[in-house]
């Protein structure tokens, strides 16, 4: 084959797309403007693959057929335009693993809140039934590196729409579209529409064999799904209707109803709990049911659901004020569902990089439940003009050991303090999983 080919960004996908490449007999250059990671390092020269890390050396670039570029590169990155210019063709890691993945089945789930759960949730279903699959994608596993050294019969793989803004024939059976909120929108020029376009690019190639499942209750999905032509069959879920086929709730039952079969199941039975949870269990019932798996099945793996470590995750009880961690909550919808399920007085830890973010969304919430207000970033502006009339207890913290402090020193007994942050969390901390154990550590030392 031997057709060039450059991998821009040595992370997780970046050294797996690269890896894959290789294997598949390609001639491969890996690019990176910053530092590569030990482990990364290890791997690209296990696998005798020439990189470079610091820098960009534009004449190796340049020589590519194809450029694979990480999703955290924008589109606005000066390099990115000079290879659009030069009319090389850029495509994303599950574009290069899809075309190589074999007979593989693919269950691809985005959505700007919800994914990772529900794609969690579709894998432990899988498991449950004992599929032969594996957990790829956004959620830290790369589907290439997954593709090139353990090929599975199945993928289930968490798409963001960074990735999927790159696809060319990327087609999965199933395709899961949670939601789409205002998220992201730095990338996207500050246009809804982009974001969305991005988001729907997931059915773009489907045809009448395979299975689109998404929210009747989500009205962007709803106001755009007439915008774009769709050959998939369609798996709706929804809360407010009886439906000939798809997911829906009625007194407090979920009824699944696919093909000819029907299944029941009680929400209390439910090991996740929340609206938001109920909504990601019948997209994950539903993408388990176009796979063909037992309803039996589908029920076990719903009552035995662990919840995921920093999304709802409950840290201890300290003198009657419970602590939970949900810093996964980088956009609003995200914080919107954690303060929604709360049934107790809250204290909201807040904050971070603003990625756009419209706080009015969640303002009736907050005066209704939350107590007080804990800001943890670096600009904490916005949340104050959005808050200050209907929040008497505003303040600003500038560590997460001060903002539990803060915190537990506001809550009484039966209260509960949640860090939701509705922001990204790249000023304090290196990811939103460093922001969590922080926390949580922080907690710990209360």
């Amino acid at each position: 084959m031997n057709q060039r080919i450059v991998i821009l960004g040595a992370g997780e996908s970046g050294v797996g797309a690269a890896i894959l490449a290789k294997l598949q007999g390609y001639d491969v250059f890996v690019s990176d403007g910053g530092k590569i990671k030990d482990e990364f390092k290890k791997e690209l020269t296990q696998y005798k693959i020439e990189f470079e890390e610091a820098e960009h050396s534009e004449e190796k670039i340049f020589s590519a057929k194809e450029i694979m570029k990480s999703p955290g590169i924008p589109e606005k990155n000066e390099l990115i335009k000079k290879i659009r210019a030069k009319g090389i063709e850029i495509i994303s890691e599950i574009e290069l693993a899809y075309r190589h993945k074999g007979d593989s089945k693919v269950i691809a789930i985005t959505g700007s809140n919800g994914k990772t759960t529900t794609t969690s949730l579709i894998y432990h279903i899988c498991k449950t039934a004992n599929l032969d699959c594996a957990l790829v994608g956004n959620i830290g596993f790369s589907f290439a590196k997954q593709v090139a050294v353990e090929p599975k019969p199945l993928y289930v793989v968490e798409i963001s729409s960074f990735q999927l803004d790159d696809i060319k024939t990327f087609k999965p059976d199933v395709a899961v579209l949670t939601n789409i909120t205002e998220d992201h929108l730095d990338r996207y020029e500050y246009n809804i529409k982009n974001y969305i376009n991005s988001k729907f690019k997931i059915i773009q190639n489907q045809t009448q064999e395979d299975v689109f499942i998404y929210s009747l209750d989500d009205e962007t999905t709803n106001q755009n799904i007439t915008n774009y032509s769709i050959q998939s069959t369609l798996a709706p879920f929804t809360m407010s209707k009886q439906l000939p086929q798809g997911a829906y709730l009625l007194n407090a039952k979920m009824h699944l109803k696919w093909k000819n079969e029907e299944m029941q199941m009680n929400i209390s039975d439910f090991a996740i709990k929340g609206k938001h949870n109920q909504y990601n269990s019948m997209a994950a019932s539903l993408a388990a049911t176009a796979v063909d798996i037992r309803k039996e099945k589908i029920r076990e793996a719903l009552q035995t659901f662990e919840s995921l470590e920093h999304r709802m995750e409950p840290v201890v009880t300290i003198k009657g004020v419970e602590f939970i961690n949900d810093s996964k909550a980088t956009n609003i919808n995200s914080t919107w569902f954690a303060l929604e399920s709360m049934e107790k007085p809250t204290i909201l830890i807040l904050g971070g990089v603003d990625k756009g973010n419209d706080y009015s969304l969640i303002k009736d919430l907050v005066k209704e439940k939350v107590k007080a207000i804990v800001c943890m970033g670096t600009n904490n502006l916005k949340i104050h003009q959005a808050f200050g009339e209907v929040m008497p207890l505003i303040v600003n913290t500038s560590s997460t050991s001060e903002a539990v402090q803060a915190a537990f020193h506001f809550a009484e007994k039966g209260d509960c303090v949640l860090l939701s942050p509705a922001c990204a969390s790249f000023d304090l901390f290196k990811n939103y999983e460093d922001r969590g154990n922080q926390f949580k550590q922080a907690v710990k030392e209360l």
